[in-house]
């Protein structure tokens, strides 16, 4: 058995750098599978992303699927990534599998919630407002690093960090605070300002109408209190209110007490998201 990939095109390339390629997994020559690779429009050129990789039933099981994963990620490392990511849903215990064996480990998730008709009461004492002018030029101040520095700590190298951090808050923030569907509220519990949600109620998950918390932080001084329990529970309120009745987060793999809020409060896992050095 020999397995290799024949290109089914030429590398598409945007205006912005990014590539894509589609490819036949060949066995001795016959089709019997298809694998797509491309570099990532999120954290640049130097990274590379298995869009996705198909065998066909009859050719299963018989390690085809793996090697084409490593001839495509020589191919990724001839492009000049030095980083492969992928994306495996949750009910896909194969491709899951396969990454393990690969040598991909979980970066991170994202995770959803089938909201009720009506959002549970926030704790006596807890206020929640939308954000001044003032703290969202403050917030705004800081975001953009802040969330570079959460990938940068998780083996991502600085540029690309960067990279996708503004890329991401210049696309869901083109008008600031008063960007339509996104909803940025300050908690305020007894007098004092707690933390802080960004909450979209324009996404769609899964195809599906949704919200999606963009970012959710307690202050340091503050924590401990289930402060973020709060915050989280008026994210529902504010989704509940655009008309979704599904929410949507990414956590990181690391952030053990996050996701430890998250699955109690009702929140399961849709998709790993996965990568490896290449």
């Amino acid at each position: 058995m020999t397995t290799t990939l024949r290109p089914t095109g030429p590398i598409q390339q945007g205006a912005d750098g990014v590539k894509t390629r589609t490819y036949d997994v060949c066995d001795n020559g016959r089709a019997v599978g298809s694998v797509e690779i491309g570099t990532d429009a999120a954290f640049g050129v130097g990274a590379g992303v298995l869009r996705s990789l198909h065998i066909d039933e009859p050719d299963r099981r018989r390690g085809r699927g793996t090697i084409a994963a490593l001839a495509a990620e020589e191919v990724l490392r001839g492009w000049g990534c030095a980083q492969v990511r992928l994306e495996a849903p949750a009910d896909n215990e194969a491709a899951q599998g396969l990454a393990a064996a690969l040598g991909y480990t979980e970066r991170s998730r994202n995770m959803v919630k089938e909201l009720g008709p009506t959002a549970p009461a926030l704790p006596d004492g807890a206020v929640a407002r939308p954000m001044t002018a003032e703290e969202f030029d403050t917030w705004r101040s800081t975001s953009v690093e802040e969330y570079a520095k959460s990938w940068i700590d998780r083996g991502v190298p600085a540029e690309q960090a960067m990279r996708k951090s503004r890329a991401d808050h210049e696309r869901n923030l083109p008008d600031g605070r008063d960007t339509e569907g996104m909803l940025l509220h300050v908690l305020v519990d007894r007098g004092a300002a707690v933390g802080h949600l960004w909450v979209s109620v324009r996404e769609k998950i899964e195809g599906v109408g949704a919200g999606f918390v963009f970012d959710v932080e307690v202050a340091e001084e503050h924590r401990g209190r289930g402060h973020g329990r709060t915050l989280m529970l008026h994210a529902e309120h504010l989704v509940l209110a655009a008309g979704p009745r599904r929410l949507g987060l990414h956590v990181f793999a690391s952030n053990t007490p996050a996701l430890r809020l998250y699955e109690s409060l009702g929140y399961r896992t849709a998709q790993y998201n996965l990568a490896k050095a290449l």
